[in-house]
């Protein structure tokens, strides 16, 4: 533990920032694969109530001796539009899991770093130049590829990810706004407790008593999610978004292996000529915010 210990304080702020985004990305992968299974036999929305509540619970147990101190904020406004921008994000993602494949519900997602800059072009009023709106506009053109608009295999709920791309590119620009302002665990906190309590006024509608290992796959989820959004908070919190963009992309070949693995799932060809569509534009784009100067 002491070499691990000398070793994290030898890094500096890109790296530690980079190491913790790529174990947010292995928990929210193993958390989609969960997720997924669970939609199988449950509705979408509880599924949702499930990840937040068990968050929360653990949470609320493991840091009940601070808890007073860590809900006092002086961001509450910005506190909740962040949550309310993960929690649409997760909503239309776990829905989309139940109906698609992962590899293409995480390729379409991808094009969260592209919504990244142009959020920061209009809401942070940070310098865009034509090259970078091309890549934009290309990484769009792969999600239409997936999605294929007009087609015989369109189906509405392949725009789903492309909504949770756009909010999670939101909650990532409001958790950037708190900085190094906002203790982590106080972001932390309430992304769970605002979501739980927004779920928990919808799932009686949807409500279905789960079997015993349904449960525990719940509470299992729950424990992922969180541990994978504290990392992700302290991720946005010391180290710039442009920077960890790139890494984002990790994603799609995780899901795509637990889809093959868990779920016998094997993407198309078209799904995979948008993904590389969509990762080249992407990579483009964080070279021309990165190295390009």
């Amino acid at each position: 533990m002491a070499h691990v210990t000398r070793f994290w304080a030898g890094l500096n702020p890109l790296a530690k920032g980079a190491c913790l985004f790529v174990i947010t990305l292995v928990l929210f992968s193993v958390m989609d694969s969960i997720a997924k299974s669970l939609t199988q036999r449950h509705h979408s929305l509880q599924v949702v109530w499930a990840r937040y509540t068990s968050q929360t619970v653990i949470a609320f147990i493991v840091l009940s001796p601070f808890l007073l101190r860590l809900l006092r904020t002086k961001y509450i406004v910005l506190q909740f539009i962040r949550s309310a921008f993960l929690f649409c994000a997760t909503m239309c993602f776990f829905t989309a899991l139940k109906f698609m494949d992962m590899a293409s519900t995480t390729a379409i997602f991808e094009i969260a770093p592209l919504f990244l800059t142009a959020a920061g072009y209009f809401i942070l009023r940070e310098k865009v130049g034509p090259r970078r709106w091309v890549g934009v506009f290309i990484g769009l053109i792969g999600a239409m590829v997936i999605i294929r608009p007009g087609s015989d295999v369109f189906t509405p709920v392949a725009l789903l990810p492309a909504c949770a791309a756009a909010c999670f590119a939101g909650y990532a620009i409001s958790t950037r706004f708190l900085g190094q302002n906002e203790n982590p665990w106080t972001s932390f906190l309430y992304t769970a407790l605002i979501g739980c309590v927004a779920s928990c006024f919808i799932v009686p509608f949807v409500w279905e008593t789960p079997i015993p290992s349904d449960a525990a796959l719940m509470s299992v989820m729950g424990i992922f999610s969180g541990a994978g959004h504290y990392f992700l908070i302290r991720a946005f919190t010391i180290t710039e978004a442009s920077f960890l963009a790139p890494f984002g992309y990790l994603a799609l070949p995780l899901n795509t292996l637990w889809g093959f693995l868990f779920f016998a799932e094997i993407p198309d060809a078209v799904t995979y000529l948008g993904a590389a569509i969509i990762v080249g534009a992407g990579v483009y784009v964080w070279y021309r915010e990165s190295f390009a100067r």
